[in-house]
Formats: structure tokens, C-alpha cells, sequence
């Protein structure tokens, strides 16, 4: 039988259960100020992964229009902040 060391498990784990995507919620919820900056961060009200699209919600209509057009720039920052291809697209609600 083959070991697996507890942080390959878990990896596995979460790669294999619905709390992944969660996880990477919070995770980018807590670099999302150094990835976006302050001012669009203090006028996110949410942010939500689903499928590997990321849902940024803001009742700024200016910034919804703004992040509508950095949707390329979004996805790339956050992939890179997060070490891997965790986002695919960006919808802004």
C-alpha cells in the first residue's frame, strides 16, 4: 500500500470535495487588496468562486464598469498571486 504524506492527502482531499473552491475564496479574499488595490477592495461586497469562475460583487456601478473591462487582468493577477490557474473567467455582479 502506498503512503501519502498528510499534506498530499489533504491536497487530494480538497481537490475531491466542494470545500476547495471555499477555500480559494478566502484565500483570494485575503490577497484581494494587494492584487486589486485598496479602493477597489473597500467596494467588493463579495467575492465568490463557482466552477473556477470568480464572482465579484459591488454595488458601484463606476467599478462594476471598470472590473468589466480588467476581467484579463483580474484573471492573471489573481493566478499569479495564487500560484496556479485557480480562475478561468471573472463575473462581475
Amino acid at each position: 500500500m502506498a503512503q501519502l504524506q498528510l499534506g498530499d492527502a489533504l491536497k487530494d482531499f480538497l481537490n475531491k470535495s466542494n470545500l476547495k473552491s471555499g477555500l480559494r475564496a478566502v484565500q483570494i479574499e485575503s490577497i484581494w487588496e494587494e492584487v486589486m488595490g485598496k479602493t477597489v477592495a473597500r467596494y467588493t461586497d463579495k467575492i465568490q468562486i463557482i466552477n473556477n469562475t470568480l464572482f465579484v460583487y459591488t454595488a458601484v456601478a463606476a467599478l462594476k464598469q471598470e472590473l468589466v473591462y480588467q476581467k484579463p487582468k483580474i484573471i492573471e493577477r489573481v493566478n499569479e498571486a495564487l500560484r496556479e490557474k485557480a480562475i478561468t473567467d471573472v463575473i462581475i455582479k
